[in-house]
């Protein structure tokens, strides 16, 4: 592993220890996600402390010899002899692990997955983007022999590990439960330090370009470079450029505060029933958020769904932010100015949506929204979330000030009164309910 890589506490590890304890190598595990998550820098930390030994297929710069050894598998001694030849790595067997890192690029050796368990003299990790897997893997048999675990950007808490603090969200935590406000002081420096990960994001680089320089400018320039790097990949996955034109257009897009996403002003003269399958690409690249419509919210949310009506996000808040004024200079960049100074007007609230579905989606949440026509000029009332909760269902509104008017809200558990079971309002002061409304500070929304 390079020396200037910084190496991060994450979650993911906890679950992998438990696969390898569970499954004890009778599956491979594949760790899917959007790139630059730190897929690639976990496993390797990973195998390295946890195994006797580790062998590593990183197959974007793979020779070619290793991608002609998986065009036949029929003899997998020849195959471990060869690997280990080549990577000057000794394999013990129950005690090594062989990783596959960038697996979409070689789908016969995901292939491979089934026979190479079976032997079952190694353990295997697999680690890809999930859009470019599911592409790739089109034309090979798709090993059943998979334990397959979604990894996203560093949380709230992965965050606040980074820079050294273990303790806040545990208290934090306690008091969500135990429903106690912290005070005023307190919760202002508790929305200081959300609004610096808003600002930052739970990109690894980033993280670790504010931890070496504590240099917002220089975070700003890391995460230029990783949205280049999706555009790209959007590029690829198709070649007319919509899919890049959609993601570029989220954040001008949401502040215009309207009910859906318009795939018109993104793409002039494209409809929305014509990119369905690009949504869904992007949806699965887990570079952005998708949240549909339930036409019918009730506990089977997904019966209702509408997928030509959506709202989108980008999975990363910090990429959210740089991707508002990327053509423009990081010092005219007005949402940084105004978070850091805590002047964030209400035009701007839907800095706080992002990271809403951001923080909902880490927790495995599955995003719907709904929207209650109330006039004949297509007004509507707007629950921002909508989430499955029991055997009812969870209405969540977002609100950046302003938060003593909630109409939305109140028609929406008015209009489907049997199927609620709580009601939030994530805001930016202090944990308080008010009747029966549960009002939660924007940090604690992981909590949910």
């Amino acid at each position: 592993m390079a020396d200037n890589i910084m190496l991060f506490k994450r979650k993911m590890y906890d679950r992998m220890l438990k696969w390898k304890a569970e499954r004890n190598g009778r599956t491979a595990l594949l760790i899917q996600g959007a790139r630059r998550i730190g897929k690639s820098t976990l496993v390797e930390e990973f195998a390295r402390r946890e195994y006797k030994s580790y062998l590593l297929i990183d197959f974007s710069v793979a020779p070619a010899e290793v991608y002609e050894l998986f065009n036949d598998i029929s003899d997998l001694n020849y195959i471990f002899f060869r690997l280990q030849l080549i990577y000057h790595v000794q394999l013990f067997e129950r005690k090594s692990v062989i990783v596959f890192d960038e697996v979409q690029r070689c789908p016969l050796a995901r292939q491979a997955i089934k026979h190479l368990v079976k032997d079952y003299r190694y353990d295997y990790i697999e680690t890809g983007s999930l859009i470019s897997v599911r592409k790739k893997s089109a034309d090979i048999i798709i090993p059943s022999e998979e334990t397959k675990l979604d990894m996203f950007p560093m949380d709230y808490e992965e965050f606040r590990w980074a820079i050294g603090d273990i303790a806040t969200i545990p208290l934090l935590r306690t008091a969500f439960e135990k429903k106690m406000p912290l005070g005023d002081k307190i919760h202002r420096r508790m929305m200081r330090d959300f609004r610096l990960y808003m600002l930052v994001g739970g990109m690894p680089q980033a993280v670790a370009e504010y931890v070496r320089t504590n240099n917002l400018g220089a975070v700003d320039a890391v995460k230029r470079d990783i949205i280049a790097l999706y555009e790209e990949d959007f590029n690829k996955i198709d070649e007319t450029g919509r899919a890049t034109a959609m993601f570029d257009a989220i954040p001008g897009l949401l502040s215009k505060n309207a009910s859906r996403y318009k795939v018109s002003s993104a793409i002039p003269g494209e409809r929305a029933e014509r990119v369905t399958g690009i949504v869904k690409s992007m949806e699965e690249s887990m570079v952005a958020n998708v949240v549909y419509h339930s036409d019918d919210p009730n506990i089977g949310l997904a019966l209702s769904k509408d997928n030509e009506r959506f709202k989108m996000y980008v999975a990363d808040t910090g990429l959210f932010i740089t991707l508002a004024f990327k053509d423009k200079d990081f010092t005219e960049n007005l949402i940084y100015n105004k978070l850091l100074s805590d002047k964030l007007s209400t035009n701007l609230g839907y800095v706080y949506e992002n990271v809403i579905a951001q923080m909902f989606r880490m927790t495995g949440k599955t995003l719907y929204y709904h929207t209650i026509p109330f006039d004949e000029n297509k007004k509507y009332y707007e629950i921002d979330f909508v989430i499955a909760d029991g055997h009812k269902v969870t209405p969540v509104e977002v609100k950046s000030s302003g938060y003593k008017t909630h109409v939305s809200l109140d028609e929406f558990c008015k209009k489907y009164s049997d199927r609620i079971n709580n009601k939030y309002l994530i805001y930016t002061k202090d944990l308080q309910r008010i009747e029966d409304i549960n009002y939660i500070p924007v940090y604690m929304s992981m909590f949910l």
